[in-house]
Parts: structure tokens; C-alpha cells; sequence
């Protein structure tokens, strides 16, 4: 087959789903030289990849840095160090140990008790948008919203201070390039162990300061977390910041401002939300299907594995695209459709089984209160641009900007 799919193609990157909907008819289990990997884009496929932890690893960092030059120099050491004690990236039974201590301090109760402090930041940031706009200012829904608002929220969780953000999102942006841009930068190894080192340096000093003193933060408790006589060492704890602090508010940007860029688009969808608010709760969910946060899954085979009579060669690197899956018609009725009374809704945008994503219910909660207190305040805002740029990456999946008119 002649055809290759390469999400560094900037047409499919604004738009990859007429691309999905070819994969899913006629090539299922596709091999793209562009991407060196296999791109898996069918539901049911997907769910099989995310379900099969045996042949089909999270570990993709492992073989990755072995063959990695700046890896064999030393030039990514704290990249190394550290994303290796992220949970995503972990099998059992590394994997299983960390989220069982992860869990005693990432509790249902806990997530619901931020819901004031959730609505106080919203109520914040919309006020800094009325303002900005009052002032003739462009306002941009992704940075002075979506961006800063799960930000905010994960910052306070761990006890960063807020004043801290702006140093934050560049140590972020660094790690993004590792996480999956399609292009290859020439210094995006090096960006991103740039930011690594002074994320973990950061938060170093922040575990100490609450090992000798703790407080009522996410980082004093997982200092405190014990498992019998099981406890996290500094550097799972520093890796785990890492994660919540990356995770906790990219992916949440990205759903918040995927989800607002779609009812801006579908203006009948905003309409319906604004006459019935409740519709937050199912309308999240539609956020999180039609073009969610989270491209792709990735993946190394563990070994060999059959699929669509391909082979999949151990040490293989494997894309499950989440996005395509959640617009198989084999899954869902008028797929192609933005509904935001939709239910059910399976979408895989967090994962499944041992991977499902553990910040889902914060995501969820973030999400529908922006929802709620954006169409209250701002009913008739729309945007500024017929189309957004969309970020160059194969994991994360959101706009970079979102200029908006509040009236």
C-alpha cells in the first residue's frame, strides 16, 4: 500500500480525522516508515492495546533512551531519571506499586473538596478576561484561561506557590517536545532535559522543605505515603510531581480548549448549554470524544502480536490513536456528529484498565465548571479566528491559541 500517514504533516496535523476514517476502512493496523511505528485506529483495537499489558509495553522510554545518542553521552540524565518513575510509563509490577501509594492521596474525597477552590480560580480568571477585554486588550481563551486555570488548580493541590506559573510553564513546554512532537528538532532532547533538570531541582527543594515540615499539600502526603513498609523514595516523589504537574494541566488545557473551540464551532451546541446547563455533565464528555486531549497512546511490543493479519514485531513502537477510535461508527452512533447530550458515551480519552488515568474525575470536575461559569458570564463569546494552529505533537492533542470576542 503507497499510502503513508505522517502526523508531521502540517494538513494532518489541523485535521487528522478524514486520515483516521481512511486508516480505520482500509489499512486498521498500518506501518508508517514517516513515524517508524504501527498506527492503530480502530475502537476496538485501541481498548486491545491499552488492555494488553503482556506483549504491549507502557515502558517506551527504556528502549528509547538505550538507542538514544544524547542518552549514551549523558546529555539527558535528569529526562532519564526521572519520566522513568512516571506511572504512564511503568508495567507491573512497578506500576501497580506506585499507583497503590498514589491512590491513598488521590482520593475521591480529595479531588471533591477542590471544588471551591476550583470555582474561585474560574471566577478569577473570568474577571481577568472582562478586564483585558474592557481594556481593548485581545483576549486569548487558551492563555488567559484554559491554560492557567487546571494550572492553577494542580499548583495549589501540590503547595507551588502561584506566583511560580510562569517558571513552571517553560520547564513544562521543555518536556512537552520529549512527550511527542511529530517534528524533529534538532535540540529537543536537550530543551527538554533542560526543563527536567530544573523541574526536579524545583521540586527537590519542595519535598525537603515538607519532609522537615509537612503541610496540607499533595507533596507532604505522598512524602507520608506508606504501604506496610513500602514508601516512595525522593525521586519517585519528584517524578511524580513532574507527571501531575505536566499531565494535571496540559491535557486539561487541552480538553478545556478543544471542547470550547467545538461549541464555538457548533454555535447550536453552545446554544443548547446556555439553555440548559446541566448539559455540562454529559456535554464534558463529548469534549472528551470528539477531539480529546490525548492523541494517541503509545506503546513498545513487548513481542510479538498479530493484528489485522500484520505482524507487530517485538521492539516495535505502536500508536494507538484514542482520537480515531472515538470516531469509529462501529462504536458510535453519527460519529462524525458533535452532540453534547450524547450518552452513553465510551469514549477512551482516559485510558482503560491498569492505565486508566487517575486524574479523570479532576479533569472531569475542572471541565464542567468552566463550562458552567463560561456560558453564565460570557454568553456571547465567540471567536476571533476562523481556525487555530494546532500543536505539533503526537500525544497531546490542543490548540495554541484561541483569540476570542467576549460580546
Amino acid at each position: 500500500m503507497s499510502y503513508v500517514f505522517d502526523l508531521g504533516n502540517p494538513i494532518t496535523t489541523a485535521d487528522p480525522f478524514p486520515e483516521f476514517a481512511r486508516l480505520r476502512q482500509d489499512d486498521p493496523a498500518h506501518w508508517s516508515p514517516a513515524m517508524k511505528a504501527w498506527i492503530i485506529t480502530r475502537y476496538d483495537d485501541v481498548r486491545r492495546v491499552t488492555l494488553n499489558n503482556q506483549q504491549i509495553s507502557a515502558d517506551r522510554l527504556t528502549p528509547f533512551f538505550k538507542a538514544n545518542a544524547e542518552f549514551q553521552r549523558g546529555g539527558i540524565e535528569n529526562l532519564v531519571r526521572y519520566l522513568n518513575h512516571w506511572m504512564v510509563f511503568r508495567d507491573p509490577p512497578d506500576h501497580t506499586r506506585l499507583r497503590r501509594l498514589f491512590n491513598k492521596v488521590f482520593t475521591p474525597t480529595a479531588v471533591e473538596n477542590l471544588r471551591p477552590n476550583i470555582e474561585n480560580i474560574v471566577g478569577l480568571l473570568l474577571d481577568d478576561m472582562a478586564a483585558k477585554a474592557a481594556r481593548g486588550e485581545t483576549v486569548d481563551y487558551i492563555a488567559d484561561f484554559a491554560y492557567p486555570l487546571p494550572a492553577t488548580v494542580i499548583m495549589d493541590m501540590l503547595g507551588v506557590p502561584r506566583e511560580d506559573l510562569r517558571d513552571v510553564k517553560v520547564w513544562s513546554d521543555d518536556i512537552a517536545l520529549f512527550i511527542g512532537t511529530a517534528q524533529v528538532a534538532g535540540n529537543k532532547y536537550l530543551r527538554a532535559e533542560q526543563g527536567a533538570r530544573a523541574m526536579s531541582s524545583y521540586f527537590r527543594s519542595l519535598v525537603e522543605a515538607r519532609t522537615a515540615v509537612p503541610a496540607d499539600d499533595m507533596i507532604s502526603k505522598l512524602v507520608l505515603a506508606r504501604d506496610a513498609n513500602d514508601a516512595l523514595t525522593t525521586d519517585e516523589i519528584i517524578g511524580t510531581c513532574i507527571l501531575l504537574l505536566f499531565a494535571g494541566h496540559e491535557t486539561t488545557t487541552n480538553l478545556i480548549g478543544n471542547g470550547f473551540f467545538y461549541c464555538m464551532r457548533f454555535r447550536d451546541q453552545w446554544e443548547r448549554l446556555l439553555a440548559d446547563p446541566s448539559l455540562a455533565a454529559t456535554g464534558v464528555e463529548e469534549w472528551l470524544r470528539y477531539d480529546g486531549p490525548s492523541g494517541a497512546v503509545a506503546r513498545v511490543a513487548a513481542a510479538d502480536v498479530d493484528m489485522h493479519g500484520r505482524t507487530i514485531r517485538a521492539g516495535q513502537r505502536v500508536f494507538a490513536f484514542v482520537n480515531a477510535a472515538n470516531r469509529d461508527p462501529e462504536a458510535f452512533a453519527d460519529a462524525e456528529s458533535f452532540d453534547l447530550s450524547r450518552d452513553p458515551n465510551p469514549h477512551l480519552t482516559f485510558g482503560h484498565g491498569i492505565h486508566f488515568c487517575l486524574g479523570a474525575p479532576l479533569a472531569r470536575l475542572e471541565a464542567r465548571i468552566a463550562a458552567v461559569r463560561l456560558a453564565e458570564r460570557f454568553p456571547r463569546i465567540h471567536l476571533a479566528i476562523a481556525a487555530p494552529d494546532w500543536h505539533d505533537s503526537l500525544i497531546l492533542r490542543g490548540a495554541k491559541a484561541l483569540p476570542v470576542m467576549l460580546a
